[in-house]
């Protein structure tokens, strides 16, 4: 295509054009610079000579918006070019194959396999209109199905086409979607038979050509029938012209049928090689054409199918073989060899191995098949002559005879298909599919392409005049006017073909001459219509051919082997032979021809329906039907089909080969158009052209033109709006009509109005954007003004700043000089002033220094003075001291000696004594006194002699010190003196080393600079290396805390995904057992259907008669225990012998069914038990610990026990003693009878004896239950030990004696003396002498009571001993069967029956296990109960002292209250009346709005309460069997209700959380209240009925997931997709004749406010019926699934739909559901996250498709989408407007480039029908059973509270 580059006016020559490929542009994008711009001009455009004859001007090309459209009838310019570019576009640049054209689906062969046939597809068009989804022969399907249905008128699609373009897979998948959509009325799986027949036909029918590797050689119309439920019932197939001649001869490059070369590639097998076969090129009928292999065909594979399909259809495998013998022996007929004997006669050489093969096969006679092969009988009125022939014609016959027996073969077999998809059941409808030839035209066309050709001219003609049909009614129903539509009449080239004297009749008349030929034949035609007729024509050059005018085109066709191929003869003898022969298939060939036929051949079936063929059967001389032509019976047959096509509704497929070479998406525009105009797709494109092709509602014009009206244009009536507004636009009133509902337009008038609307647009978007742009323009300069302004102010600024620095830099230097200089002076001044205080101070100090010094010298001279003077005087001193004391000692001495000489002389002399002692007395006293004085004087001498000594030896001691410190300074000195002269040569010795040191040093230093350098030189090399290393380090440092991150990002990751596996497994685990169960369900809806078909034909067989309710017991068996199981045997008899003639097909599939679930169900139980082992483990070592805890619960019990006993005891001894001292007080009199106290005394002892007996009763079975329990733990001992009845009373204990006590009480107060009343006072005080008469007859009772439990033991033993030897029986009859079995299937039948006996004692010892924990827990309960109420009692008991001495009064005796226990009592008999009232009657509407949430459930737990309470076990499973019925019954018979499936959804759940509430189990018990802990269940234990509740409640959520479903399928497109929640944004395309089936008013009736109303119903609904918060949660997410699954689908499945503002619109519709999501308070349900994909879609569809960036995006941003899905949009999106762009081709390679490494499904869809997995978390209720009241409204008045 391209565009004007200059406006054309008259008389222009030529158009001046640019092309929108570019391509022109693309050659001059290397340009020289020197080339001008008049040059570049014209190399960038292109010049259009027009016709200067004609001054035609090029077609208009269509706007962009319709480029691409789904209808070709939406184009506004129909020709050809338009046609071929749309379809161009579709198929290259959106991989789109299908299109439609009016009535008309084109579908174009891809040559590859496409994802768009699945399941997922087939369900997406389920019930769609066919113009709401895009082009698909499922949609055409689908429409014929929905047709059949409404107008109950049969249905008919016609597919055509040339060889290679898909006729076979289009009529294939049309089928395949009957049998998915419809399904079958019986288990006989009549859509696998028809789908089966496939591959058969396939096989024998279809061949590899030039032009198709599987092209069809016949023509085939299979009706499938349906029943009034519009099920498949079975099908009937016609065929017609198989090419018989390919059996004998094929073309370069094609193929025999495909069944041949299977054969031989499969002749290894073992079975086959009785059938001599080898390769195909060792057969002539199979190597001619040189091509025996097929590229990518495993023919040892597709016999495999083929043979698998026969065994579907019911062939056995001895009819199997007997078919491939046939098939092999016309192989090696092909092989005979016929040589020529002489120039007559021909002869077949003796022992050919080929017909000896042949003859072995087909059990003929060897002789008499090579003599008829090469002789034939000549027949006159008298006499029979045979006659040979020539080598030629014995070829020929050779040749002839395998045809006929290949074309009996085909025949024998289609009819038995047919009679394998026949049904005893009354068809209501049918729908035709017929898959035939198109148009042929060869270089050589003979007699078999004149037939097709016929066949389509026919086909033709009807097709015309449907569509034709189809505009008049359209154009009457919208009473516009209209006149006669030109339309091209192929009823001239009909006549010339079958009219009399036209070609077929001149051929038959040619044929009936004993010497007829081709020549004469094309004489006779030339003679008779050349002149007469104007679409026959003769050749130029030649005589043996004719030409005629097909309404496709001229085909010209060589007469030769007209005659014979019409004829068809063979050899009757050679017919003979084979009738003769002992092959019983062979002779069940030839015998079906001698049955009674139908005009087509055909035997009639029995059930009266015509069957139709047009083989011809050649064989028969003796009947009529043998002497019809070939091309008699072709008309005859086609004139049949005709009249079958035209009582039906026709829908058209016309497949299109779109190359010749199969190039997998590779348009040829010539042999498509050509193709077009063969199948009549433009001749409907002329005639929608030829009168108004355009067509619009009111609301669409108004939608998509409401731009081109003024404001004053717009009135409340659309209509007349539009009609005023047409009226100013378009000038000419012919160009458009205005009908009812609809605008008309002539061609060419929507693009008119597109260019005026794309034109006002264009004004306003100019207009805008000049406005905008002023506004940016504006915007910018007043931002750019206020940055002058802007930049001048801080200009300015910055100058006066500047000025302002300098200003103040200049005072500031003037400042800075002013005190530098003043610093200078003061620095200056201050260093002289410091110089001259320097100096002056250095003067004085030395002044005074010296001084000083003078000072000091005079003073230390002084000093020294002073000692030296001291000294010397001292020395002075003395020595004249001593040389005194030294003349006084010398005197004394001398004195003395003068002094003792004297004395010595006077003691000699007696005078001198006598004188000396005159006067001694007196001396002596003097003496004595002297002496006194002198010792006082001697004492105080030696006083101050020891001071002086002290004080002398401390100086002394100081002075020692003072010595020793001196001696050690003299040697310090002495040492430092001889240290010093050491030092003195240490300090010699260390000089001379210094010199050599220092020597050394310098060389060291030397060496050290050097060492220096190089370290330093090899330190900056360290460091680099260092910092190379660092580098390297953190390098490694970073890759390894990487690695460590990645590795810890993998781990969790890994974790994530395995947590993210377990989940999926285990939702998938729930999906697949929630799906057993709808399975299951199903069976049982199936079987319940299947039961009610046979009580109805029995009570037509047998009127009267009616089946008991007994039968149905079999329903109620999977929800009962053991007791059930002989009606469920006796229902399931009754069902087997009412079933016996069913069909055998049926038995068959429930059968296989039975065994698929049987392993499914052990698989179950397989891991059921594995599960139940390692529970088993865990609650064994839980069990070990609970013991050890027991233990101590035990202990504590017994304590209580004893406690309770104590009180006991004492309340006896204060009756006692309140009896004593009543006794006392009556001895008394004061409390004689009559008296008041008496009274009162007496009225209190009565109700303290009938307290204590009760607290007596109460404890003593609570004790008998306690020793009960014991005895259950030791069962085994308790049962082999033997009763002692014997028991001494004096030596019980206190726990028998009590049980002893509480036997003798029970059978006394049971006894008629105690049943009286309450006892008399004078009894009770006074003794009676029948006292010792009652003990004995207590110990009697005992006695009694001790041989009724030995009784009932003995009983139970029994019964156990008959169970055993019943179980026994059982065994051994187990045993006796399981041997009559095989090995294997003996092994397994042992090991299923050990798993299930073993099962059934796991479950029977835990359910003891259960029983006696529970009843322990609840002893537990009772006793500490007791144990209050008793201590209670005790304390308010009072002494009898007090009862004496205080004044009467009454005493406080607490009383047991009798509460309701919350349950309900009911008989036996109104369990019935019960659950119809409460399940069957029951309004969900009432209950929900007036009483609580849950009261039925309430009700029903109650009920089932008071049923454990009593123990009886039957009433416990007959109401919980009731229960599970009835509710299934209401679903059954009230599906469709969403309030009613939600109520019970409530309720069902209600009750299984309380039977998990009530259970005593303590994981459920603990948000229960001390009363509700009452209310447990204590005698049954019902996990088993937990768990078939469950699956019940799974099944009812899926119910309602499906009733939910169904109400909103039809709101999600229309409110999601079509609907404008936001108004003009999207406008709406043209569209063609496939116009959206929904009204104006369909189109406002669902909106996303009627989404979100039904949404917010449901919400609503379900909090009213009290349905669990968790629970709501998951059917929201689901419903939002289904939202975002519908509409992406459809999404997916438009091209109208993909565009930028419908992504607009679907994230707004997102966004307004997740508002309602926050406004209820999900948003963490998790139903936002199931809208993802649409979301990412909707982004898709707004995000810029141009650059690799924008890819990578996408990519990234598109996670939760698939590869296909992705391209899909991208492919399907479409710009509404022309402003938009559409994606290129090379952006979607891209995509597709980047994404390849995905891991995903390769679905296209998403699967709308997936239900997530759901549970049932545990709600228990805070609502106490006892305060449930019960309104009279639902009429329960039987039941009693208790």
């Amino acid at each position: 295509s391209a565009a004007l580059t200059k406006n054309y006016e008259d008389g222009d020559g030529s158009l001046q054009l640019a092309l929108e490929d570019g391509t022109v542009r693309s050659k001059r994008a290397k340009k020289p610079p020197f080339i001008s711009k008049e040059e570049i001009w014209r190399r960038n455009n292109l010049e259009h000579k027009l016709d200067p004859k004609t001054k035609n001007l090029p077609y208009l090309r269509n706007p962009d918006i319709l480029v691409g459209e789904n209808d070709l009838t939406a184009l506004s310019y129909l020709h050809e070019p338009a046609v071929l570019h749309n379809l161009k576009v579709r198929f290259i640049d959106s991989k789109l194959i299908y299109t439609y054209c009016g009535i008309v689906l084109v579908a174009i062969n891809p040559y590859e396999s496409l994802p768009i046939y699945g399941s997922d597809i087939i369900n997406a068009y389920s019930g769609q209109n066919m113009g709401d989804m895009d082009p698909h022969i499922f949609a055409v399907a689908e429409e014929a199905y929905k047709q059949m249905a409404r107008d109950e008128r049969n249905q008919s699609i016609i597919v055509s086409g040339e060889s290679g373009a898909g006729k076979t897979v289009s009529a294939k998948y049309a089928m395949r979607y009957f049998a998915t959509v419809s399904g079958t009325t019986s288990e006989a799986n009549v859509e696998q038979k028809v789908l089966a027949s496939n591959p058969i036909m396939e096989a024998i029918g279809n061949a590899k050509t030039t032009r198709n590797d599987n092209s069809s050689r016949f023509g085939k119309y299979i009706e499938i029938g349906f029943d009034p439920r519009y099920r498949i019932i079975g099908a009937n197939m016609r065929t017609y012209l198989l090419e018989k001649s390919r059996v004998v001869f094929q073309a370069d490059e094609e193929r025999n049928y495909h069944i041949f070369y299977q054969l031989c590639a499969s002749a290894h097998l073992p079975e086959l090689k009785d059938l001599r076969l080898g390769s195909a090129n060792d057969f002539l009928y199979t190597r001619q054409g040189r091509s025996p292999v097929i590229e990518g065909v495993d023919d040892t594979k597709e016999l495999s199918t083929t043979r698998h399909a026969f065994t579907l259809l019911g062939v056995n495998e001895s009819y199997q073989m007997g078919l491939f013998q046939v098939l092999a022996a016309i192989l090696h007929l092909g092989n005979v060899e016929v040589k020529d004997r002489d120039s007559d006669s021909s002869v077949i050489p003796p022992n050919n191995s080929h017909l000896t093969a042949f003859c072995e096969l087909v059990g003929v006679s060897y002789q008499d098949m090579s003599h008829w092969l090469c002789h034939r009988k000549l027949r006159t009125a008298t006499e029979t002559y045979i006659k040979t022939v020539p080598r030629l014609q014995a070829v020929n016959s050779r040749d002839a005879l395998a045809k006929h027996v290949y074309a009996k073969l085909f025949s024998w077999i289609v009819e038995h298909v047919n009679k394998a998809l026949v049904t005893n059941i009354k068809q209501r409808s049918f729908i035709g599919v017929l898959d035939i030839y198109g148009f042929e035209t060869f270089e050589i066309n003979s007699f078999e392409q004149f037939c097709i050709n016929y066949a389509n001219e026919k086909l033709q003609q009807q097709f015309n005049m449907h569509v034709f049909k189809l505009e008049q009614e359209e154009y009457m129903r919208e009473e516009i006017p209209w006149t006669l539509i030109d339309f091209y009449d192929n009823q001239p080239c009909i006549n010339l073909i079958e009219a009399k004297m036209g070609v077929l009749d001149l051929l038959d008349e040619e044929c009936k001459m004993p010497k007829g030929s081709d020549e004469s034949w094309a004489q006779k035609l030339y003679n008779t219509h050349l002149k007469t007729c104007s679409l026959f024509q003769k050749p130029r050059l030649s005589n043996r051919a004719f030409i005629i005018q097909h309404f496709a085109d001229k085909v010209e066709y060589q007469c030769e082997g007209f005659l014979e191929k019409n004829k068809d003869t063979v050899n009757e003898e050679q017919i003979n032979v084979l009738k003769a022969s002992k092959f019983p298939l062979l002779v069940e060939l030839f015998q079906d021809g001698e049955k009674a036929v139908s005009p087509t051949g055909q035997p009639q079936g029995a059930g009266g329906r015509t069957r139709l063929s047009v083989k011809p059967d050649k064989g028969r001389t003796s009947s009529r039907e043998h002497k019809k032509t070939v091309g008699c019976q072709f008309r005859n047959s086609l004139q049949m089909l005709m009249d079958t096509l035209n009582a039906t509704t026709p829908h058209y497929v016309r497949c299109i080969k779109p190359n010749d070479f199969k190039l997998a998406f590779s348009f040829d525009p010539m042999r498509a158009v050509q193709q077009l105009r063969a199948c009549g797709v433009l001749e409907t494109i002329r005639i929608s052209a030829a009168g108004f092709p355009s067509r619009w509602t009111y609301q669409e014009f108004y939608s998509r033109y409401r731009v081109l009206m003024k404001q004053k244009d717009v009135l409340q009536d659309k209509r007349l709006t539009c009609r005023n507004v047409l009226e100013f636009l378009v000038q000419d009133q012919d160009k458009y009509q205005f009908g009812k509902t609809k605008i008309f337009f002539r061609a060419g008038q929507v693009a008119y109005l597109e260019k005026l609307r794309s034109d006002k647009l264009r004004v306003a978007c100019v207009r805008i954007q000049k406005t905008i742009r002023c506004w940016l323009a504006r915007k910018k300069f007043l931002r750019q003004r206020r940055s002058a302004i802007t930049i001048q102010r801080f200009t300015r600024g910055f100058q006066a700043r500047c000025l302002a620095k300098f200003m103040r830099r200049t005072s500031a230097a003037t400042t800075i000089q002013k005190y530098q200089r003043m610093c200078v002076a003061r620095r200056r001044y201050r260093q002289k002033q410091a110089a001259a205080l320097a100096m002056q101070t250095i003067l004085r100090a030395y002044m005074a220094r010296q001084k000083y010094r003078a000072l000091l010298r005079e003073s230390k001279a002084v000093v020294i003075q002073k000692h030296a003077r001291g000294l010397l005087a001292r020395r002075r001193f003395k020595r004249c001291l001593r040389a005194i004391v030294y003349l006084q000692c010398c005197l004394r001495r001398m004195r003395a000696r003068w002094e003792l000489k004297k004395l010595k002389i006077e003691a000699r002399s007696v005078e001198h004594f006598k004188k000396l002692n005159i006067g001694m007395e007196n001396k002596i006293m003097q003496l004595q006194r002297r002496i006194d004085e002198q010792n006082n004087n001697h004492r105080a001498t030696v006083d101050k002699l020891a001071t002086l000594e002290a004080g002398h030896a401390a100086d002394s001691e100081r002075m020692r010190v003072e010595v020793t410190r001196l001696r050690g300074v003299e040697e310090d000195a002495r040492n430092n003196a001889n240290r010093a002269n050491s030092l003195q040569g240490e300090l010699e010795r260390l000089k001379k080393e210094l010199a050599t040191t220092q020597k050394e040093k310098k060389t060291i230093e030397d060496w050290a600079t050097k060492y220096r350098d190089e370290m330093e030189k090899m330190v900056s090399e360290l460091k680099s290396q260092n910092g190379l290393l660092k580098s390297e380090k953190d390098d490694l440092n970073r890759m390894i805390q990487e690695q460590r991150q990645q590795m810890t990002e993998q781990m969790a990751r890994a974790i994530a995904e395995e947590t993210q596996q377990l989940e999926t497994d285990l939702n998938e685990e729930r999906s697949r057992y929630q799906n057993l169960l709808t399975e299951h369900l199903r069976l049982e809806e199936k079987h319940d259907d299947l039961k009610e078909e046979m009580a109805l034909s029995s009570n037509t067989s047998r009127p009267g008669h009616r089946r008991t309710d007994s039968t149905h017991s079999s329903n109620e068996s999977e929800y009962t225990y053991n007791s059930e199981y002989a009606e469920a045997d006796e229902g399931s008899r009754v069902s087997e012998d009412s079933g016996r003639g069913m069909d055998t097909n049926l038995t068959l599939k429930l059968q296989k069914r039975l065994g698929e679930l049987e392993q499914d169900k052990q698989q179950l139980r397989d891991e059921l038990e594995n599960k139940e082992e390692l529970f088993q483990r865990a609650r064994a070592r839980d069990d070990v610990e609970h013991k050890k805890a027991r233990g101590a619960e035990l202990e504590y019990e017994s304590l209580k026990r004893q406690e309770l006993e104590s009180e006991n005891k004492k309340l006896k001894h204060n009756l006692a003693e309140m009896r004593q001292s009543l006794l006392g007080n009556q001895a008394t009199g004061a409390g004689a009878p009559g008296s008041p106290a008496y009274k009162v005394l007496l009225d209190q002892l009565n109700s303290s004896s009938e307290e204590l007996d009760v607290r007596k009763e109460e404890v003593l079975i609570l004790r008998s239950q306690l020793v009960s329990q014991k005895e259950a733990t030791h069962h085994k001992e308790t049962m082999t030990e033997p009763t002692h009845h014997v028991v001494d009373v004096s030596k019980l204990k206190d726990t028998d004696e009590i049980k002893q006590a509480y036997v003798g009480l029970k059978d006394t107060n049971r006894s008629p003396r105690f049943m009286r009343g309450p006892m008399e006072a004078n009894e009770l005080l006074s003794p009676r002498p029948e006292t010792e008469t009652a003990r004995a007859w207590l110990l009697e009772s005992q006695l009694q009571a001790q041989r009724r439990s030995y009784d009932n033991e003995t009983e139970g033993l029994r019964s156990e001993l008959q169970n055993v030897k019943e179980e026994n029986n059982r065994q051994q009859q187990l045993l006796a069967q399981n041997l009559q079995l095989p090995p294997e299937a003996r092994i397994e039948a042992s090991l299923q029956h050990e798993i299930t006996r073993l099962t059934n004692e796991n479950l029977d010892l835990m359910e003891q296990l259960e029983k006696q924990d529970k009843t322990i827990r609840k002893l537990k309960k009772q006793l500490k109960v007791y144990s209050k109420r008793i201590g209670e009692m005790g304390e308010g008991q009072t002494s009898p002292g007090q009862m004496v001495d205080e004044p009467v009064r009454a005493v406080s005796i607490p009383r047991r209250e009798k509460d309701f226990q919350g349950m309900l009592e009911y008989k036996r008999q109104d369990e019935l009346k019960l659950v119809k009232n409460l399940i069957l009657e029951l309004k969900p509407r009432g209950v929900a709005v007036n009483l609580i949430p849950g009261l039925p459930a309430y009700i029903l737990f109650m009920c089932l309460r008071h049923a454990d309470y009593v123990n009886d076990d039957e009433k416990v499973r007959t109401l919980l069997a009731s229960t599970i019925n009835c509710i299934k019954k209401i679903l059954k018979k009230r599906g469709d209700d969403f309030e009613t499936v939600s109520f019970w959804l409530a309720n069902t759940c209600r009750f299984l959380h309380c039977l998990k509430q009530y259970s005593g189990d303590e994981v459920f018990m603990k948000h229960n209240s001390a009363r509700q802990n009452e209310h447990c269940l204590s005698n049954f234990d019902l996990a088993e009925y937990r768990q078939v509740i469950s699956d019940l409640a799974i099944q009812i959520y899926q119910q309602l997931i499906k009733c939910m479903e169904n109400i909103l399928q039809a709101m999600i497109v229309s409110g999601m997709l079509e609907h404008e929640t936001i108004q003009g944004v999207s406008g709406v395309k043209p569209t063609g004749l496939r116009k959206r089936t929904s009204s104006i008013a369909d189109e406002g009736m669902y909106t996303l406010e009627s989404i979100l109303r039904q949404l917010g119903a449901f919400h609503s609904t379900m909090c009213q019926h009290g349905t669990d918060p968790e629970l709501i949660k998951q059917v929201v997410k689901q419903q939002f699934y289904i939202i975002g699954a519908v509409t992406l689908n459809n999404l997916l499945l438009r091209k109208d739909m993909c565009s930028w503002s419908k992504g607009m619109q679907i994230r707004y519709n997102v966004s307004q559901l997740e508002e309602w999501l926050r406004d209820k308070n999900l948003m963490a349900c998790g139903a936002k996250e199931t809208l993802e994909p649409l979301i990412q879609a909707a982004q898709l569809l707004q995000v810029k498709k141009k650059t690799d960036e924008d890819a990578e995006a996408i990519c990234s941003m598109c996670h939760a989408l698939t590869t296909a899905q992705i391209v899909k949009v991208l492919n399907l999106y479409t710009p509404v407007n022309e402003f938009e762009e559409r994606v290129s081709v090379s952006f979607i390679r891209t995509i597709q480039t980047r994404l390849r490494g995905r891991c995903e499904s390769p679905q296209l869809l998403m699967d709308t029908k997936v239900i997530y997995p759901v549970t049932f978390p545990f709600n228990p209720s805070a609502l106490a059973l006892e305060t449930i009241q019960i309104p009279s409204s639902l009429n329960l008045g039987f039941l009693v509270r208790v």
